[in-house]
């Protein structure tokens, strides 16, 4: 990156946090983002009815960008797609790569590009199933994207969240992103092959999990050697 180009960064930084500082505005701010929020939930609660109606399990799935979402996604719709009819919703910035991945499990998959939003929401969602026939699917999946922090701000009108993570993001990753395990229904800590390698503390995440919601399952995986995905599938009620 040129001089040049990192004090343009620089400048627009400034300006945002010149303007997120300014009295004058702040209230409004807040406010919009609160209205945001109240729209998208009651949103998320007309999607998730829609999937009741409808007999639709329904999965959100978060995790930092490399836990292993997309391959566990590929290891569950391997094993469903002969008695579940099932459509995923990939979300990403840019790209159909996990969707195309996904897709060859024969499985629907449909792909959200969000340009600079860091997360979908129920607005996405919606813009999707409402050009649907419910009727077809029994299972639907999204696939949030890559980011720990974002998508917390966002119900999506899906039965269950879950949130992944892997050993090799460190023991301490639950621990620095709490409010995604907080709103979980089930923990995934992937990529367990590499354990004997890394010499992560498992049950020191485990434990994080559980202190921040006690009511979570945690199950621990590998999505490369197919480790406890059986388990997991069990779990999730497919």
């Amino acid at each position: 990156m040129s001089d040049k180009e990192e004090r343009e960064i620089g400048r627009i930084q400034e300006l945002e946090s010149t303007n997120l500082a300014r009295e004058e505005i702040r209230d409004l701010v807040i406010e919009t983002k609160k209205k945001v929020e109240r729209d998208n939930d009651i949103l998320a609660e007309r999607i998730n009815k829609e999937f009741v109606k409808n007999n639709i399990k329904s999965f959100d799935i978060v995790g930092s960008i490399g836990a292993g979402k997309t391959a566990l996604l590929e290891k569950i719709c391997e094993q469903i797609s002969s008695k579940h009819r099932t459509l995923v919703i990939c979300g990403d910035i840019t790209t159909r790569v996990d969707a195309d991945r996904i897709e060859k499990h024969n499985v629907e998959t449909v792909q959200i590009n969000t340009g600079r939003e860091c997360a979908l929401n129920a607005y996405h969602i919606n813009q999707i199933i409402k050009n649907k026939d419910l009727f077809n699917y029994d299972v639907i999946f999204v696939e949030n994207v890559g980011n720990l922090i974002c998508p917390s701000e966002f119900i999506l009108g899906t039965d269950k969240r879950i949130t992944v993570v892997s050993i090799t993001e460190g023991e301490w990753v639950i621990e620095k992103h709490p409010m995604l395990f907080k709103m979980s229904d089930i923990a995934i800590i992937n990529k367990i092959d590499l354990l004997e390698r890394l010499g992560t503390d498992i049950d020191k995440m485990i434990s994080n999990a559980k202190n921040y919601n006690p009511k979570i399952e945690v199950i621990t995986t590998s999505a490369k050697t197919g480790e406890n995905i059986n388990k997991l599938i069990e779990i999730m009620g497919l």
